[in-house]
């Protein structure tokens, strides 16, 4: 059986009983009942993903996943595509807003080669993962080939299994990569049946003339390719990224290993996409760090049910939005631990009529 299929098969429903004991401890403590709002629905739903009354988050890890993508030659982004292996020597050096959020959040940052057009050779730090140096322009050719699909998919889910074996208890998911919300906005359309128009933004600020010839380019691609929208895999090998199938791959491993996982933005909700695509139950294992300014985003949220913690107007990727979004998380949990119960600080909870 392979690695992917296996993982599939782990994932089980959420017992929502744990829910129900959850809410009764969270009614117990001294705040008027839902007074917090979603820091409750967090501490909720951390109890039902670890099935653990008493679950913790003590260690944290951000994979930051770095890919390039051949459609870059056709103008789909402000910057170089040189500017991929440049961010990743940044983020080795602890210099890039994943690496100053996720010191402030208390999370490490995992820095992985999955697909950068460029030989880091042995470079520490650098988990070399890679499966393919960039993939193809998609408007020529498939991005990449199912097999590599599967394979950039299982680099994620590898991943999610090492660490939950080092006891890591929540993850996030972030990426790099030049042009990468192209292949995002491709997914996006194929996958929720939108047009292409409504889920394609500016990325990294190109111009609005730059924008409708990016509409084009991805609408060429997907006819050219003619992605089946019932095969997830069959859509990211032929218009996605690696990157993107090693954020599904984390996806589906933390569920299969009942860990949280904190989906950044537009590129990392392209991933967890594929993964709900390929074994829905994932959607209850995932929380969605923020609504991204890419307008395609609050699309694929919507399909996969879910309600972002934060609205910040954040559109740099990498994992920076689901560093800010663990904190909201490790609050909520924080409360649920370490308030108070009315029975334990001597205040009456009878509600005068």
């Amino acid at each position: 059986m392979s690695l992917l299929k296996e993982t599939v098969n782990k994932i089980k429903p959420i017992d929502k009983s744990l829910y129900d004991i959850a809410q009764r401890h969270l009614d117990n403590l001294t705040k008027p009942p839902g007074s917090l709002g979603m820091l409750e629905e967090f501490a909720r739903r951390l109890v039902a993903i670890r099935g653990n009354k008493n679950p913790s988050i003590d260690k944290k890890a951000i994979f930051t996943f770095a890919g390039d993508h051949g459609v870059t030659e056709e103008g789909v982004s402000a910057y170089p595509k040189e500017v991929t292996k440049q961010m990743v020597f940044n983020f080795l050096r602890g210099g890039a807003g994943i690496n100053v959020l996720a010191r402030h959040a208390g999370a490490d940052v995992v820095v992985i080669d999955i697909g950068v057009d460029y030989d880091f050779e042995n470079v520490e730090g650098l988990e070399n993962k890679k499966v393919i140096n960039g993939t193809y322009n998609f408007i020529k050719t498939a991005a990449m080939s199912r097999q590599q699909a599967i394979e950039c998919v299982e680099v994620g889910i590898k991943l999610a299994n090492e660490y939950a074996n080092k006891d890591y208890n929540i993850f996030g998911t972030g990426d790099m990569g030049i042009g990468n919300t192209t292949p995002s906005s491709a997914i996006a359309s194929i996958l929720t049946g939108k047009a292409v128009s409504d889920v394609t933004g500016k990325g990294t600020g190109i111009t609005d003339e730059s924008l409708q010839r990016k509409i084009s380019i991805i609408k060429a691609g997907i006819k050219l390719n003619n992605p089946d929208p019932q095969d997830p895999l069959d859509v990211l090998a032929k218009v996605g990224g690696a990157e993107i199938g090693g954020i599904a791959g984390i996806v589906l491993g933390g569920a299969a290993n009942r860990i949280p996982v904190v989906i950044d933005g537009f590129i990392s909700t392209a991933g967890a996409l594929i993964a709900y695509c390929i074994e829905p139950k994932v959607s209850d294992y995932i929380f969605a760090a923020h609504n991204s300014v890419e307008k395609g985003h609050t699309v694929m949220l919507q399909k996969l049910g879910l309600k972002p913690i934060l609205n910040l107007d954040l559109r740099l990727g990498e994992g920076t939005g689901a560093a800010l979004a663990m904190l909201m998380i490790e609050a909520g949990l924080k409360i649920y631990k370490e308030m108070a119960t009315f029975v334990d600080a001597g205040v009456s909870n009878e509600v005068q009529n």
